[in-house]
């Protein structure tokens, strides 16, 4: 593609490039899967298309269930490229309860809380239509704006999926719950106020009750793991 040739990578994953150009006068964001060469040309073609329709499939789903994420301009299925709207004005979630953190201290939890709480509802949100995100962190989630108006977006769907099973849903929690004791030492606290609001949230109790067991069955698997190590 033309854009992404002449665009500046400015980051980088396993799987995708990130560009920045514009799109129409519009500040966009260009994420292009790479070839993989360790894999089999068909193999590798396959996979990474399977990748970009699942990646669409899940944004366009949490879209139309009022959970926001970046507009998708344009899919380039030949490049494997998709184009979507730049989040301007915005910090990740991960810098800024560090900054809250390291300023308040001792207090950073009852500052922090709201937000929190507004995780734990978009993430029951999300379950409830289904959506299995893949790799949710606090760097995958955008504060837009004044952090304190909590206008959450989440972003990267890479990894993500349309499953219903209790079992994908634990284990996205799970993830979530690795990654955020990981980046924000003794938030223990903060994890189960996001749990909390998760319950509250999803319309289906059996079902949250079902993920919530889910979850605690794979701590536990890791904490065998782990003795084993």
């Amino acid at each position: 593609m033309a854009v992404v040739k002449h665009a500046e990578v400015f980051q980088q994953g396993a799987e995708a490039r990130l560009y920045r150009c514009g799109f129409y006068g519009r500040p966009c964001i260009v994420k292009k899967r790479f070839v993989k060469k360790y894999r089999h040309p068909t193999l590798d073609t396959s996979l990474s298309s399977q990748r970009v329709k699942s990646e669409v499939r899940a944004n366009l789903r949490c879209r139309m269930a009022g959970i926001p994420t970046p507009t998708i301009y344009l899919v380039d299925t030949g490049s494997n490229s998709i184009y979507m709207e730049e989040i301007l004005d915005a910090v990740t979630v991960r810098s800024y309860i560090s900054k809250v953190q390291d300023a308040d201290g001792n207090c950073a939890d009852v500052r922090l809380n709201p937000l929190a709480e507004a995780i734990g509802c978009l993430l029951g949100r999300m379950h409830d239509n289904n959506i299995i995100h893949g790799d949710l962190t606090t760097s995958n989630m955008l504060l837009q704006g004044d952090p304190s108006d909590l206008n959450l977006v989440l972003i990267d769907f890479g990894l993500s999926s349309c499953e219903a099973s209790a079992e994908d849903k634990g284990v996205d929690l799970y993830v979530l719950e690795r990654a955020f004791l990981s980046s924000h030492p003794h938030s223990q606290e903060l994890f189960k106020t996001i749990l909390t609001s998760y319950s509250a949230a999803a319309s289906s109790g059996s079902k949250c009750s079902e993920a919530l067991a889910k979850l605690e069955e794979v701590r536990q698997r890791g904490r065998k793991r782990t003795m084993v190590g």
